[in-house]
């Protein structure tokens, strides 16, 4: 067993290069329909999956989002939007292997099937029972909605790739009873069911190795970082510390 530090972004990274090679995500690509709805973990993986199909040219992750969460001497508004919002790429749309530039997770939703795929970022990770929500500021539910539509009704497969530093300790059903309660303020909360996928996940894809979440935190850059134990065969070890020292260097950048 070996022990490695992740910071968010090194995450992110690694969750993307795992969701490029994803079979669900790699049988979608030629055969279906792909919608990477806009969100700061899915920028790395429409980054991946764009460049590995030789579409990455004009694709940038900077403002590949629609609501964030700021640190407080950020100008933005409450539901944590930009005051200017005309430089949105749209979502990543991505058809029979082809970018549907401009176009929107509202543009197709209607329009996947089973066997298309959704990528949508969460912003509440329950490890324990392995389930996901995301914050709403929309009043119609937003990109959220559109998802579930689609998901729901016609079975399309819907994966949210989350960081581990993501992750509460309450059952999120019960936190969102609270917050979506009739005289409660600020954003809402959704739960929704997907297939969750973590630096755990991906570090399983890519080598086999099995992880799990030790320490988290860290100073000087790597606030927010998790801590993995990592183990397996001994190929699977190196193999994963080879992964993370691939993605260790990664640095925020989405403005």
């Amino acid at each position: 067993m070996k022990q490695f530090n992740l910071t968010p972004a090194a995450g992110k990274r690694l969750i993307a290069l795992a969701l490029a090679n994803h079979p669900a995500i790699q049988t979608a690509l030629w055969a279906g329909t792909i919608a990477i709805i806009a969100g700061t973990t899915n920028g790395y993986v429409a980054e991946e999956i764009l460049k590995g199909i030789g579409q990455g040219d004009g694709f940038s992750r900077k403002r590949f989002f629609r609501g964030i969460v700021p640190a407080p001497w950020q100008n933005t508004t409450e539901t944590g939007r930009l005051p200017d919002e005309s430089e949105f790429p749209g979502d990543v749309i991505i058809a029979s292997g082809f970018w549907q530039k401009r176009k929107t997770i509202f543009d197709v939703a209607d329009g996947m099937k089973e066997g298309d795929v959704i990528l949508k970022g969460a912003n509440a990770l329950d490890m324990a029972r392995r389930q996901a929500a995301i914050l709403i500021g929309h009043p119609q539910g937003g990109t959220t909605i559109a998802a579930m539509q689609a998901a729901v009704g016609r079975r399309v497969r819907l994966i949210l790739p989350v960081g581990l530093e993501k992750r509460v300790p309450g059952d999120l059903m019960d936190l969102a009873c609270r917050m979506n309660e009739p005289g409660s303020s600020g954003l809402r909360l959704f739960p929704v069911p997907g297939e969750v996928f973590t630096e755990i996940e991906a570090i399983s894809l890519l080598t086999g190795a099995e992880a799990e979440l030790v320490a988290a935190g860290g100073i000087l850059g790597a606030e927010g970082s998790v801590r993995l134990a990592i183990w397996g065969s001994e190929s699977q070890v190196e193999a994963a510390g080879e992964l993370i020292e691939s993605v260790a260097l990664e640095q925020a950048s989405h403005l």
